[in-house]
């Protein structure tokens, strides 16, 4: 697929997601919860999920492309849920570079969004369906349960100072790559595809999920500072059990190792330090190590995708795993 035929096709179905949103969500009251979810959902993000279950859908059935809106855009509400709730939790300040919900509101107004905004993706899951409504209720419930196991795990690792690299790669499939997972998987249900493509689908964003977390992690030492939405180093200052750090406590010896522990132990480091941390990072060669992994999940994606038919779809979603290599933001 050429990249103007991929873009072209990311925003047309970005326009089919927002306008849905954007009827969804219109002259809705009271205006005390509506407006900062309209304020929250207007606030960036890439629209991974809905892309993803649109496309998987299209692989299936390209039929079912125009009539998967709903079931899209309800993975869409689902994972700002979790958002909101995260950056609670984190006592995040900023989001896409705008303020989090509880900033720009208060807390109470930001846990009430996200509450309204799961009750509305479950309102939206099953309309217009045609195929396995069971299946994907179930898909979806259990979505949420597994993001709040994931998200638990990683309030968790806050206070653990053994947490291993292994540990890491459960929760972050809990908490990031499930959310991939099911929303190929709700799109492939949709297209009452076979079980076999289901789940071949169902591993395609397993993977996918993991690298793009990954990558996450690597984008902060690496990344765009002006597009990442946030400051680079952040997760040293924060004290962020992430790839980065586990792999690199892993290989680092002497008073690098000594560092890094410290850095566990005290939570965090001053943001003048942050370099000397990227120069340990860059001395154990875990930026290298970190593409290796994200190469390597990004590989088994698209290998997942060998038993479903070529169609402009099935060419989207290789595409769009691909393009995951070279984000900046």
């Amino acid at each position: 697929m050429l990249t103007s035929e991929y873009n072209k096709r990311t925003e047309n179905y970005k326009k089919m997601i927002n306008e849905r949103i954007f009827v969804l969500l219109k002259g809705k009251k009271p205006k005390a919860l509506y407006d900062p979810i309209r304020y929250f959902l207007s606030s960036g993000g890439k629209r991974i999920r809905p892309l993803l279950l649109i496309a998987s859908a299209g692989a299936v059935n390209r039929k079912r492309v125009n009539q998967v809106i709903n079931q899209a855009v309800a993975v869409e509400l689902l994972h700002n849920f979790t958002l909101i709730h995260d950056d609670i939790m984190d006592n995040s300040s900023l989001r896409h570079g705008k303020k989090t919900l509880h900033e720009m509101y208060d807390v109470n107004t930001a846990i009430l969004s996200g509450d309204n905004l799961l009750a509305l993706a479950f309102n939206l899951l099953n309309s217009n369906l045609h195929y396995n409504e069971n299946k994907i209720l179930h898909e979806f419930s259990n979505a949420v349960v597994v993001v709040c196991e994931g998200q638990s795990l990683d309030k968790e690792f806050e206070s653990l100072g053994n947490v291993t690299l292994q540990d890491y790669l459960e929760m972050i499939y809990k908490k990031t790559a499930s959310m991939l997972s099911v929303s190929c998987k709700i799109g492939a249900l949709c297209g009452d595809a076979p079980d076999s493509i289901v789940s071949s689908l169902s591993n395609y964003g397993k993977n996918l999920g993991l690298a793009f977390q990954i990558q996450d992690d690597l984008l902060d030492m690496k990344g765009d500072n002006r597009k990442f939405g946030k400051t680079l180093g952040s997760d040293l200052t924060e004290g962020k059990k992430t790839f980065l750090l586990l792999s690199a406590l892993q290989r680092a010896k002497g008073k690098d190792s000594d560092k890094l522990t410290q850095l566990i132990k005290n939570k965090g480091i001053r943001a003048e330090l942050v370099d000397t941390y990227f120069e340990i990072y860059k001395k154990y060669k875990i930026d290298i190590l970190a593409k290796e992994f994200i190469q390597k999940y990004v590989e088994k994606a698209v290998n997942s995708l060998n038993s479903i038919t070529d169609s402009v779809h099935k060419d989207f979603l290789n595409r769009f795993a691909n393009q995951l290599l070279y984000r900046t933001h």
